[in-house]
């Protein structure tokens, strides 16, 4: 087992409002009181949370938006920023930056901006037609030359066809750091084998994302060796579905990816923290709030470029402008 802080533990009592309606379940938190004692004890806070995780939904959003703000409580209650809650390790990352399904000559003018703003690792959305594919990517690669590449299919190819693009790359002297969810969720024997011909033929990683939406599927893709890097989205399996992912999947040699959906940097910020703390994850793809065309959140981490900063005092340190926020 990981423990973030193997020498504090904490008690938890809270007092929580669940109110159901037509759009879903809410919560109100009235007060959340933790106290501080000695104990040795691997996740410390796991067993409490799970027992009031029974309350609510298991729907990914919903569950990690809980998960979130209780944890946050916790930090904000006992003085510390997330990422030390976390273990500690570090309190900054660095993300790469998604380059959408668009034109050779769109890819080519975001390839030349992101080099500007210092992004070294670039996120290629593939999967709609492979030729066109590889147009983008060699109009990427005259634009950003130095850059890394990370190929994220969306299940868009069937197996032949990703092993296709991987001989193509060969052909162009380009070998992705990763390869992202070629294969349908489903299609566990096409992924087990692309991973394998991607690995031993190119020296390239394959991630499952899609594929990877429960610990059962994380200790299939473990027992099954079907990928070498397993996708985190606290969106779609909680905070703590997630620890439980990462306990299972850093012994077996595997390596880990923390991604997000749609997300502002309220939800992206405490994946971030999460990340900086434990320093496990070999890629991280935290980059939608630099897509978004407003920032709701006020503090929070510090974006320059690629590079994440988490200077707050406590918990999350981020909040939303409410008066901008559509009811």
């Amino acid at each position: 087992m990981v423990s973030p802080n193997p020498r504090f533990a904490f008690e938890l009592e809270c007092s929580i409002d669940i109110v159901e309606t037509s759009l879903g379940v809410h919560f109100h938190c009235w007060s959340v009181d933790w106290k501080l004692r000695p104990r040795i004890m691997d996740f410390f806070w796991l067993h409490h949370f799970k027992c009031l995780m029974e309350l609510i939904p298991r729907i990914g959003t919903q569950r990690a938006g809980v998960e979130m703000a209780l944890i946050d409580a916790a930090a904000n209650s006992i003085g510390i920023p997330l990422w030390r809650l976390f273990g500690g390790v570090s309190n900054a990352i660095s993300t790469d930056i998604t380059i959408p399904i668009v034109s050779p000559m769109e890819a080519s003018e975001l390839a030349s901006k992101y080099r500007k703003q210092g992004f070294k690792t670039l996120k290629l959305k593939v999967g709609k037609n492979l030729n066109g594919d590889i147009e983008v990517l060699q109009s990427i690669r005259a634009a950003h030359p130095d850059c890394l590449f990370i190929l994220d299919a969306n299940e868009g190819y069937t197996a032949n066809e990703a092993i296709k693009v991987l001989e193509k790359l060969h052909e162009m002297d380009v070998t992705p750091v990763l390869f992202e969810q070629p294969v349908h969720r489903d299609d566990w024997e096409g992924l087990g084998h692309v991973s394998q011909i991607a690995k031993d033929k190119y020296g390239v990683s394959v991630a499952a994302d899609e594929s990877c939406r429960s610990l059962v599927d994380a200790k299939k893709i473990v027992q099954e060796s079907l990928a070498d890097v397993i996708n985190i989205k606290l969106a779609k399996v909680g905070v703590l579905g997630a620890l439980e992912i990462i306990d299972l999947v850093r012994p077996s040699g595997l390596n880990l990816m923390i991604g997000g959906m749609v997300e502002t940097r309220l939800a992206m910020g405490f994946a971030g923290h999460l990340a900086a703390g434990l320093g496990c994850f070999k890629f991280i793809d935290l980059d939608t709030p630099l897509l978004l065309a407003e920032d709701p959140v006020f503090g929070g981490y510090e974006a320059s470029g690629p590079d994440y900063s988490f200077s707050n005092a406590r918990g999350h340190g981020g909040f939303l402008h409410w008066e901008n926020i559509a009811w």
